[in-house]
């Protein structure tokens, strides 16, 4: 199998005509293949998120992550970008949607691309993919424990609920969590769910007993290796139902 791959900083157009950073990570072969739009955790634009989307590459998707925090931080180290955005309350909702429009268009734009795009995210980033999902028109859609999507507002910032857009969902979703999360508490999953089975949309959750946030990250005392794992097995699973050529 040919498995070499090429990844990169790169310049994308996001919201508002916008030049912005990004990472690309893609597989050296002719294609057709689905792409991915990797939104970062709330630290940001950091090596552990580059390394996920390397991994997507690796497995044969064409991969671009949008630094979320580069207009309050160009050039600036991840925690110190992320420390100067969550200071501003976090990334607007309608600069997100624009972003990972403009991310979407850089992988349509590849010619190697078989036209179908997933978003992905993680923490803050699990609510943006649910967002980018119920406001852009996606094949697929993963929501790795994103906080704020139903249950209370998180004051002083941008993560307002978005529950009540669920009726607006353009593809299947999939929903990891952790049973003993707080952001999103297993109650706050479960509007979610209540919210898509009324709006009669397609999703898959799976919840996992002992992990609490961030069980993904593998640099991080909330890694969990096995629910992960079980993770990482779904979201493949779940892409190769949905980004197929």
């Amino acid at each position: 199998m040919y498995d070499a791959m090429i990844a990169e900083t790169v310049t994308i157009t996001g919201h508002d005509g916008d030049a912005i950073e990004a990472y690309s990570a893609r597989p050296l072969t002719p294609g057709p293949v689905g792409g991915v739009v990797v939104i970062h955790h709330m630290p940001g634009y950091d090596d552990s998120t580059k390394e996920i989307a390397r991994n997507f590459a690796f497995h044969g998707y064409n991969v671009i992550m949008p630094n979320l925090y580069w207009r309050e931080a160009p050039g600036a180290s991840s925690d110190d970008a992320a420390a100067t955005a969550r200071a501003q309350g976090g990334v607007p909702d309608d600069r997100l949607v624009g972003d990972v429009a403009g991310a979407m268009a850089y992988l349509k734009g590849l010619s190697n691309a078989n036209g179908k795009v997933a978003t992905i995210g993680y923490c803050s980033g699990g609510r943006q993919s649910f967002l980018a999902g119920v406001s852009l028109d996606l094949d697929a859609a993963v929501d790795c424990y994103g906080a704020f999507v139903a249950g209370p507002a998180r004051e002083g910032t941008t993560m307002v609920p978005i529950v009540d857009k669920t009726p607006s969902l353009s593809c299947p979703l999939l929903g990891l969590f952790g049973a003993d999360d707080q952001y999103p508490s297993p109650e706050h999953v479960g509007l979610l769910e209540d919210a898509l089975k009324a709006a009669g949309k397609t999703y898959e959750f799976h919840s996992y007993e002992g992990a609490g946030h961030a069980f993904f990250s593998v640099n991080r005392p909330a890694y969990r290796v096995e629910a992960a794992n079980d993770g990482w097995q779904r979201i493949f699973a779940f892409y190769g139902k949905y980004l197929s050529a």
